[in-house]
């Protein structure tokens, strides 16, 4: 067997595990890798900045779960990345970074650009690791594959010194991963299927990483045989048809009262796949902890997080996958107690996702969301960042397929962009549509030159209101009428756009969105549509003279 480097040893390993695309800034200190890379099969995205690049390899993962992969340089390359690392954190999204390293040699010595990324990342990244000899590259990436792809996924780091890199070895590639699955048993599927069968006020909540479309299909008919009402967790309403008569909503960000009040008046709550975390669970507010007052059912594949927060009735050990095939088996009751529960919870959401706010303004969020529903095609993946702008999509929005969604659960700003650039990479023949706020899009904004360069045909709409608007608000609610560090002067969108190549226009009343939208689609390429609103159209809830009238009548 001829001796390779540990480059191309690392570059095979990435082949025999099916990587499908590597996303990178370039550095000096990996270019054994890049040399590697110009005889591989494994396309390769050349991103702006480091942080894009680790967003992209991290909406990869999210939406096919095999690993994002993503490679950039030492040391400010590695700190651009952590932004990227911490979704995959806490979206539980399998992802590999590799960071160039110094020599093996110059440790210690604080060398140009070095970095102890042990210590950087190990509080965020599942592993972290440096590989030291060339002829364990093959073992490092095959666990670097199993360890953020098992129980609960995440990122795993990876540091290359440069001579580790250009050293030969001659060693064998081991055989290719496979997922590993933790399955429910037969007791505890009997369980449940017994506590089902005496609950009066059932509801299911989906969530987390892990799935895919049969086991969402699965867990559908599961719902429909025993009329269980169906809601989804932060910006996960993907998992489950929104328009199927057992949905009953999206328990996240301002989600609808009459749901919260269902799920705390349940006398069984069945999670699957979530974690139930800060924002689905209203600030650990919608179940007591430790131990909640219903019966609480928890699915998850990784055992540490059974019992972290909330104290379960019933602990399953399973991923959604596993866990969805096996309630295939589970017998609904002949006479089912909660008959009925799962239409009224319907009728609740469509009322709340039906309602159309009005706002400040000659252009509509909620006639943008009109137009959208009505003619975007249903397998459109919609991508988005954060901030209050958000909240149009997630709340008006009806998710009806598996995989139509990346968005981080994090509420990391600057993801929309990288996320429907991956997107669209993934799944050329998708339509890909970009929520992007004007402070958020700022983030990455140089990213528009990656998908020009890669023809991503994204749409990407700027709701610009003139300022980070999500801290204005909390702004005005605790220091009404006091602008300090909110405002943006923001350039022209458009413009900026079309200097990448891209369609732009600027849209500034609600009938004009449509031909627009139409017309950045028929275009075929990278497209930036530029939504102009009244900066007094801070929420659908709310406009920000009535949150500051609030604020002050609160205080007098």
């Amino acid at each position: 067997m001829a001796q390779k480097t540990g480059g191309q040893l690392l570059v095979e390993a990435l082949e025999t595990h099916g990587a499908e695309r590597v996303f990178c800034v370039p550095g000096e200190s990996y270019l054994a890798v890049l040399d590697a890379l110009h005889d591989a099969n494994i396309p390769v995205t050349v991103c702006r900045q480091e942080g894009g690049a680790a967003m992209m390899a991290e909406a990869h993962g999210k939406l096919t779960g095999r690993p994002g992969i993503c490679m950039v340089t030492r040391g400010p390359g590695a700190t651009n990345a952590s932004a990227g690392v911490h979704v995959a954190a806490q979206d539980s999204t399998p992802m590999i970074l590799f960071i160039g390293q110094i020599e093996r040699g110059m440790r210690e010595r604080e060398a140009f650009q070095e970095v102890d990324y042990r210590q950087m990342f190990g509080g965020i990244a599942k592993w972290v690791a440096e590989i030291d000899h060339a002829d364990r590259v093959p073992e490092f990436i095959s666990r670097a594959y199993h360890v953020a792809t098992s129980g609960r996924p995440g990122p795993v780091v990876l540091a290359l010194p440069e001579d580790t890199l250009v050293e030969l070895a001659d060693v064998n590639q081991p055989e290719p991963w496979k997922q590993v699955e933790t399955h429910p048993g037969l007791t505890q599927m009997a369980d449940l299927q017994k506590r089902l069968w005496a609950a009066e006020r059932p509801i299911a909540i989906l969530g987390g990483s892990r799935w895919t479309a049969e086991a969402v299909a699965a867990f559908t008919r599961f719902a429909e045989r025993f009329e269980l009402p169906v809601a989804c967790s932060f910006r996960r309403q993907m998992l489950f048809d929104n328009l199927h008569p057992n949905y009953a909503g999206d328990v996240g960000i301002g989600a609808n009262p009459k749901l919260l009040a269902r799920i705390k008046a349940s006398d069984l709550v069945l999670l699957v796949g979530g974690r139930l975390s800060e924002m689905p669970s209203q600030s650990y507010t919608l179940l007591d902890i430790p131990q909640p007052s219903q019966q609480f059912i928890h699915v998850y594949p990784d055992p540490d997080e059974l019992g972290r927060v909330y104290r379960p009735s019933l602990a399953i050990n399973a991923s959604p996958t596993a866990f969805c095939k096996a309630a295939e088996g589970m017998q609904p009751p002949a006479s089912n107690k909660c008959a009925g529960t799962a239409q009224e919870a319907h009728a609740d959401y469509l009322a709340w996702s039906g309602a159309r706010p009005q706002t400040p303004g000659a252009l509509q969020m909620a006639g943008v969301m009109d137009y959208l529903e009505a003619n975007a095609a249903p397998g459109t993946i919609f991508t988005n960042g954060a901030g209050n702008y958000a909240t149009w999509l997630h709340r008006f929005h009806r998710f009806r397929q598996f995989g139509t969604q990346a968005a981080p659960t994090s509420g990391s700003m600057g993801y929309g962009l990288p996320g429907a650039i991956a997107a669209k990479l993934a799944f050329p023949q998708q339509d890909v549509v970009c929520f992007a706020g004007d402070g958020c899009l700022q983030m990455t904004i140089q990213e528009l030159g990656t998908a020009a360069q890669e023809g991503a045909a994204v749409i990407v709409l700027v709701i610009d209101n003139g300022m980070y608007g999500t801290i204005r608000m909390h702004q005005e609610r605790h220091y009404p009428g006091r602008i300090s560090a909110t405002k943006l002067e923001n350039p022209d969108f458009a413009a900026l756009a079309r200097a990448y190549g891209a369609h732009a226009e600027t849209v500034t009343a609600t009938e004009d969105f449509g031909p627009a939208f139409e017309r950045a689609r028929a275009s075929g390429k990278l497209s930036l549509l530029h939504l102009k609103l009244d900066p007094e159209a801070l929420t659908p809830a709310a406009s920000l003279s009535q949150i500051r009238a609030a604020a002050e009548a609160a205080k007098a």
